[in-house]
């Protein structure tokens, strides 16, 4: 057992949801995810190989799934601004968790600050691509 240390992705989605809100506007919220992905940790250029493309993403999104069932470790980068945006976000709800917290954790931010209603299909289909790589590498440690 981890210390009380552990990471609660119920609490940082609320949190993502009350910063989201200070911003009515989508225009607003837009510019605000592209300032998230500004401070996504850059992956070093030779760790952007095409075995950690993820397929599915219109854009580039290079996806590193790391750590074991106690601690899931997420690193990732795009070359789009507003996909890194959205990696900053799935990495600060998952990244640190658990693979059973992962598993479990509905990522229901998406839906409450609505990006669901306002992603174009293809960044939505990379948010997906993107969710269901880290679901997916839970649920094998599982």
């Amino acid at each position: 057992m981890s210390d009380s240390s552990h990471h609660d992705p119920i609490a940082v989605q609320d949190d993502i949801i009350s910063s989201f809100s200070l911003f009515p506007e989508w225009l607003d919220r837009y510019q605000y995810l592209i300032d998230l992905g500004r401070k996504l940790t850059p992956l070093a250029e030779e760790e952007k190989t095409d075995d950690k493309l993820l397929a599915g993403c219109q854009s580039q999104v290079w996806l590193y799934l790391e750590g074991d069932a106690d601690e899931v470790i997420i690193r990732a980068n795009s070359d789009a601004a507003i996909v890194s945006g959205l990696i900053a976000l799935l990495i600060s709800v998952y990244s640190g968790c658990s693979a059973k917290q992962i598993a479990e954790t509905e990522p229901y931010f998406i839906r409450d600050i609505g990006l669901s209603d306002h992603l174009s299909p293809t960044r939505a289909n990379g948010l997906h691509a993107m969710l269901n790589a880290i679901k997916g590498h839970a649920q094998s440690l599982l």
